[in-house]
Order: C-alpha cells, then sequence, then structure tokens
C-alpha cells in the first residue's frame, strides 16, 4: 500500500484557504466531505510502518514550525483534473523534502527517485474522493477563473503526518509528527 507523508497548516493557515476550495466543491458538487488540505511531502511505498516511525520521529524532531510561500494557481490536466495552490519549493520546506527524501532511501524504503520533479502544491479539487467525476469542461473553466483570480499567501506549517490514502478522517492519520512551537 502506498503511504502519504504530508505538511499541515496551523489553524489560521488553513482558515485563509479552506474557502477557495469550499466555493470549487459547492460550484461543481464535487465533496460531501471536503478532504483535508496539505502538502505532499513524500510518497512511500509498502513501509515497515514501526520502522517507518522511528526513522520519521528522528527526522522531525529537531525541526519547528515554518512558512511556506502559497503563489498562484497549478493545475493538473487528465486523467487528474486538479486545481492547485503552487508551493514555492524553496527555504525550509525544500530543506525538509530533501532530507525526508534522502533519509529515507538510506534507510531502504520506497521513496520518490527524483524530488526535483516534483511540484509541490496544495490541492484544492480534483477527481479523488469527489462523489462525482467533473465533467472536462467543468474543470477547464475551475482552473481557467482560479488562474485569473490567483492567490497569493504565507502559510504556517504546524506539524507533519503519515497518511493512509483513504477518505477517512478518523482511520487516515497512521502517525503524527509534532513540530517545535519556538
Amino acid at each position: 500500500m502506498r503511504y502519504y507523508l504530508v505538511a499541515l497548516f496551523d489553524d489560521d493557515s488553513y482558515k485563509q484557504i479552506e474557502p477557495i476550495q469550499k466555493n470549487l466543491s459547492k460550484k461543481y458538487k464535487l465533496y460531501r466531505n471536503l478532504p483535508k488540505l496539505h502538502i505532499t511531502l513524500e510518497v512511500i511505498e509498502d513501509p515497515d510502518i514501526e520502522k517507518l516511525d522511528i526513522v520519521l520521529s528522528k527526522i522531525f524532531k529537531p525541526y519547528k514550525r515554518f512558512k511556506v510561500e502559497l503563489k498562484d494557481i497549478l493545475c493538473f490536466n487528465e486523467p487528474y483534473k486538479s486545481v492547485n495552490l503552487k508551493v514555492e519549493s524553496k527555504g525550509y520546506i525544500k530543506k525538509i523534502t530533501r532530507n525526508v527524501n534522502d533519509t529515507l532511501k538510506l534507510h531502504g524504503f520506497r521513496v520518490r527517485d527524483n524530488i526535483d520533479n516534483w511540484d509541490l502544491h496544495v490541492s484544492l479539487a480534483n477527481t479523488n474522493f469527489a462523489q462525482r467525476e467533473w465533467k472536462k469542461n467543468e474543470y477547464e473553466i475551475a482552473c481557467s477563473t482560479a488562474k485569473t483570480e490567483g492567490f497569493y499567501n504565507l502559510a504556517k506549517i504546524s506539524k507533519v503526518e503519515l497518511w493512509k490514502p483513504i477518505n477517512n478522517k478518523k482511520e487516515m492519520v497512521i502517525k503524527s509528527y509534532e513540530l517545535k512551537t519556538f
């Protein structure tokens, strides 16, 4: 099974981003329950969860909460039909993603080969867990409209979690790693 290591926003940042997701979902009738907004840091194939938890705990122990720059809209065409906020891959988040990828590889975990080809993003609307498939023209209009409206924000990351790919908030979180507050 594939697991996802994700960065989560603090409450204030979440409240600034969520209205965009709600508007897209409502306008296109996509979700009954909105997926949690996050940034995927790494994708891990069939890990030994206990070993992974030990390694991730060591990785995140020294890290403190940090800010990310959300800049512009990024759309992924079919088959994804995904409207996203682009995360600028610089500073702390770039350091963390590289450290996670390199460290997990060294410990024998199957992760992405080349993280430089990965666009960090916050998914606002896509076909995953949607109650219906949105039509191609709906997706194109949503993408175009979002790009026209644009978006810019500095958002704060407060913790990292390991998720199973299911849309059940109680069962999806495997482990949680709080970042330091100083």
